[in-house]
This record gives structure tokens, C-alpha cells and sequence, in this order.
């Protein structure tokens, strides 16, 4: 197993890196987090058709280009260095892996195809109002009728929820184990409410379920968990960019503010800060390349590199935009500046899909400690 990217990997990357750089500034992410929309459909579709990036992680016979975890986490990578407000975490990273890790074709006939070419929006509902993540906690159910499936019950922390075209959501039938089910987003029964989170750049809402009709996707609780795994590996790689945005804006920072006639960067305080962000940008990035390099090769191992992942990436992450605010002092702390806007999203992140310490406990219990 490699962690060495290819000369097409690195391709792939620099060019959403480009992309990004161009399409989504600041004063974009800005404009769009304080929209009622929220995101750029102009960039949506660009990123669809022209780059092909919600495609990157699907197989060829859906529409995809044949990628995997590892093109997936690169490009997540760079949307979390540019804090994009988009559903492209929603949509690709949650619903489209889970639809992909599930095993019905008939389900990826039927939405995989309108994922990759970017008309369909998705999410993925997994917590309730007792925030826990894991699959088998879910008490949302599922009743089958006459008329087929209907849901009923409250999810939490959705992304994207309030707004997506497909609501994949884990319920309990009475008889069986936790099972996905796919909603539409404006099927009667479903009250969907905007929550109001820390981050402004993601949009996170409440789904209420009453009798909602739905179709029950091949999914076991057994997938689920490696759903959860694959969500969480994911948003490690999205960790890793944000926290490389904010290491690169205190070295710059540092460089250019001179106190005391010589660059604050200069002082042996600010080196050690500046130090201690590297190695833990770096220590982040090797468990999250681990992570999908695991994950490219199947669910064996990947609840361990999962759960280091999950953990390592989100402190640092942390870690680095709180040092980014200090490094950059009393500018760090305004509206007009950005490093705000990285610190939020770093502990908002931080608690998505399980907190560092819920992450630690679960590895400890992995390997046996």
C-alpha cells in the first residue's frame, strides 16, 4: 500500500487547486455564505461538466471517471483549503460513496448517473437529537405498508439537508436491522428547518419525518458502518486542506509583519508556533493518505485508519486556525479577515461524525487497548 501519488493525482489536485483559486476567492465564499442560496450554481456546473470532479469517485458505468477514495480526498483537500460553500461535500462525499458502497444496482442506476453530471443534489441523514453517529443508535422507523415505505422520526446535523434534492436517510424497520432509505427532498411528510451552526460556509439542518414515502436501498447495517467510515475519512481530507490554508497564511503573515525593525517570524516564539503547525499539518496528512489509501482497497483496515484519521486531522485542524488567529494577533480576530472563517469551520468539523475523543476511544477499542 502506497501513499505516493501519481503523476495524474498530483494533475488532478493542482487543477482543482487552479480552479478554485479563481472561481472561489474569499469575496466569493463570502458572497455565497450570506446568500440565500448559498452556493454558486454557475461553479456547481462548471465543476461538473468541465472538470468532471463529481464524477471523480463514481464507476465509469454511472458516469464517473473510475476514481476512488484517494482522487476523492484530493479533491476535498483543496475545497477545505478554499472553505467552499457547495454541496459537493454532501452530495459526492456522503450520498454518492454510500450509494456506491451499497449493493443495488438498481439504486445506482437510478441517482449515481444524475450525481456525476451534477442535476442531483444528495445528502446523507444518519444522527438524531442524541447527536450519536453510529448506525445501530438510529430510532428513526421505517413501516412498511400497502403502499410501500414510510419514514418518521427526527434526523440532526444534516448537510446540506435543507436544500437536497435526495435525502438518504438510516432508519430501523420493526423487523430487521438499520437499513438507508432514499426520500425526496419535497416528498410530503418531510419538514425540513435550516439550523444555524457555527460555520457559516455549511449549511447543516433537521429533517422531521412524518410517514414519509420512501424506497428502501440494499444497504446493511455492516455497509452503514463503512459508509460512516468512508464519510469520516473524507472530511479528514477536507480537514487537511483547511488546515494547510491556515499554516500558509501565518508563514505569510509572519513574513510580512515587522516589528521592532524585523519580521515577527523572526522571533523564536512565532518560529516554534510556526514549527509545531507544520508537524501537525503533516501528521494529519499522512493519517488522512492512509486513510483513503485503505479505503481504495476495500473495508479491511479502514475502521482503524478511519478512527486515526478522524482524530489526528480534526486536532490539527484546530489546532492550526487557533495558531493562525495568534500568529496574525489583533487582525486575526476581525470580521474583514479570514481566519475566523477557518477557525469556525475547524470546530464545527470538529464534532461532525464524532468528536477526536469519540474517535480515540473507538481505536483504542479496535486494537485492544
Amino acid at each position: 500500500m502506497s501513499l505516493t501519488l501519481t503523476v495524474e493525482q498530483e494533475q488532478l489536485r493542482a487543477t482543482v487547486r487552479r480552479f478554485l483559486a479563481d472561481k472561489a476567492p474569499s469575496t466569493a465564499v463570502r458572497h455565497w455564505m450570506e446568500s440565500d442560496e448559498r452556493h454558486d450554481p454557475a461553479l456547481w456546473r462548471q465543476m461538473a461538466s468541465q472538470l468532471g470532479l463529481h464524477g471523480v469517485a463514481l464507476p465509469e458505468e454511472y458516469g464517473g471517471s473510475g476514481g476512488g477514495p484517494v482522487e476523492l480526498g484530493l479533491v476535498l483537500e483543496e475545497t477545505g483549503r478554499a472553505l467552499l460553500p457547495s454541496p459537493y461535500f454532501a452530495t459526492v462525499a456522503l450520498a454518492g460513496q454510500a450509494l456506491t458502497a451499497c449493493d443495488d444496482d438498481t439504486a445506482k442506476a437510478r441517482w449515481l448517473p444524475s450525481i456525476a453530471d451534477g442535476t442531483l443534489t444528495a445528502t446523507l441523514a444518519l444522527a438524531e437529537e442524541s447527536a450519536m453517529w453510529r448506525p445501530e443508535e438510529a430510532r428513526t422507523t421505517a413501516t412498511r405498508g400497502d403502499g410501500g415505505w414510510t419514514l418518521s422520526g427526527t434526523k440532526m446535523f444534516v448537510v446540506d439537508g435543507d436544500s437536497a434534492d435526495l435525502l438518504l436517510v438510516v432508519a430501523r424497520p420493526a423487523d430487521t436491522e438499520t437499513g438507508l432509505f432514499a426520500v425526496t427532498g419535497d416528498a410530503p411528510g418531510v419538514i425540513r428547518t435550516r439550523l444555524h451552526p457555527l460555520d457559516p460556509t455549511r449549511r447543516l439542518a433537521r429533517i422531521d419525518l412524518d410517514h414519509a414515502p420512501a424506497l428502501r436501498v440494499g444497504c446493511d447495517e455492516n455497509t452503514l458502518r463503512t459508509v460512516l467510515d468512508l464519510a469520516v475519512v473524507a472530511l479528514a481530507a477536507e480537514q487537511v486542506g483547511g488546515a494547510q490554508a491556515c499554516l500558509d497564511a501565518a508563514v505569510e503573515h509572519a513574513k510580512a509583519r515587522v516589528q521592532f525593525g524585523r519580521p515577527i517570524g523572526s522571533f523564536q516564539a512565532v518560529k516554534h508556533k510556526c514549527a509545531d503547525m507544520l508537524l501537525r499539518v503533516e501528521a494529519a496528512r499522512s493519517a488522512a493518505y492512509h486513510a483513503v489509501s485503505v479505503a481504495a482497497h476495500g473495508p479491511a483496515g479502514l475502521p482503524e485508519a478511519a478512527a486515526l484519521a478522524g482524530a489526528t486531522c480534526a486536532d490539527a485542524f484546530t489546532h492550526t486556525a487557533k495558531e493562525n488567529i495568534q500568529i496574525h494577533g489583533g487582525l486575526g480576530y476581525t470580521w474583514e479577515h479570514d481566519a475566523h472563517l477557518y477557525l469556525k469551520r475547524a470546530k464545527s468539523s470538529e464534532h461532525l461524525f464524532g468528536s477526536p475523543a469519540l474517535h480515540r476511544a473507538r481505536l483504542a477499542d479496535l486494537v485492544g487497548i
